[in-house]
């Protein structure tokens, strides 16, 4: 992952604390942030931040700027899996309400 992945990633470990309830994990070329195993959000490359949210919620989100369906290879993923721009988490602010979207999708609270 480059610098700008690495960076996303110490925002990312800063504002959800790995520990307790989150575990941190490299997987498929993301640092990956995850709950009880289930992949809440991911730092990849570029500073993108790929987001797990549930199916219904992710064809609205995926309408706003900045966000669009994770793409892993050559794979389109489905619209439970976005990937959000650095300029829509360009702030802690702005991140962390995308930290928040993904934990109130979080498959374990459903």
């Amino acid at each position: 992952m480059d610098a700008s992945g690495e960076e996303l990633a110490d925002r990312v470990r800063a504002l959800l604390g790995v520990g307790d309830d989150v575990e941190e994990k490299r997987m498929f070329g993301t640092r990956a942030f995850l709950i009880d195993g289930h992949i809440l959000v991911g730092a990849r490359s570029g500073g993108v931040l790929l987001v797990r949210v549930l199916e219904e919620n992710g064809a609205a989100l995926v309408t706003r700027p900045g966000v669009a369906t994770a793409v892993m290879g050559p794979r389109t993923m489905g619209t439970g899996w976005l990937d959000v721009s650095p300029e829509a988490t360009a702030d802690d602010e702005l991140l962390m309400e995308w930290l928040d979207i993904a934990r109130e999708d979080s498959p374990l609270l459903h």
